[in-house]
C-alpha cells in the first residue's frame, strides 16, 4: 500500500458557518474513576453568522470527561431554533487541552482562552427543513475561542465539499 505523498495532498478549504455562544444552567462535577466528568447544562445560546442564525435551546448539554493526562473528551448535544423557526439537532465530540496557568484559572472560574486552552468539536447536524437539508451532508470544525464554568463559545466553520454536480447520481 502506497502512502499519500505530502506535496499531493490538498488542504481542505473551508468556509464560516456561524459562531456560537451557550450559556450553562450549571455544571456538576462527578469524580469516577476514569476521571471527572462534567455535565454542563445549557440555559440558552445564541447562533449568529453568516449561514444560520438563532437560539439554543434548553436542556441540551456537554458532557466531558477530564482524564488522568488532563484532557477533556466532550459530547455534546444541542437544538438550534432559527431565525425563522426551523430546528436543527446538533451533535459533537471533541478535545480541550489547557495548560496548567489555563486549567487553574478555569477551576477559580475565569474564561480562558488560546493560547491557555485549544479545543475543537465537529459538529453534526440533522434538519428536516428543505432550506437546511444541505446541513445533513455538512461536516463542520468548531474551535473553542473561549471556555469557563459558566458559558463556551464557538467558531464552526464547514469543510467545503463543494456543491454536489446536479447532473450526478449521489447514492442513497
Amino acid at each position: 500500500m502506497a502512502l499519500a505523498d505530502p506535496g499531493q495532498v490538498a488542504t481542505v478549504p473551508t468556509r464560516h458557518l456561524f459562531d456560537l455562544s451557550i450559556e450553562f444552567e450549571r455544571v456538576d462535577v462527578i469524580g469516577t474513576p476514569l476521571g471527572a466528568r462534567m455535565v454542563a447544562v445549557v440555559a440558552r445560546g445564541l447562533v449568529a453568522g453568516p449561514e444560520l442564525r438563532g437560539v439554543v435551546l434548553p436542556g441540551g448539554g456537554d458532557w466531558l470527561l477530564v482524564g488522568p493526562d488532563g484532557i477533556a473528551r466532550l459530547d455534546i448535544r444541542a437544538t438550534i431554533r432559527t431565525h425563522n423557526d426551523a430546528l436543527v439537532y446538533m451533535t459533537g465530540l471533541g478535545r480541550v487541552r489547557t495548560t496548567d496557568d489555563g486549567r487553574s484559572r478555569f477551576l477559580a472560574g475565569e474564561p480562558v482562552r488560546p493560547p491557555a486552552m485549544v479545543g475543537h468539536t465537529t459538529p453534526l447536524f440533522e434538519s428536516s427543513a428543505p432550506a437546511l437539508v444541505w446541513l445533513n451532508a455538512t461536516v463542520a470544525l468548531g474551535t473553542v475561542t473561549e471556555l469557563a464554568l459558566t458559558h463556551v463559545a464557538y467558531r464552526v466553520d464547514a469543510l467545503d465539499q463543494g456543491a454536489p454536480d446536479p447532473d450526478k447520481e449521489l447514492l442513497p
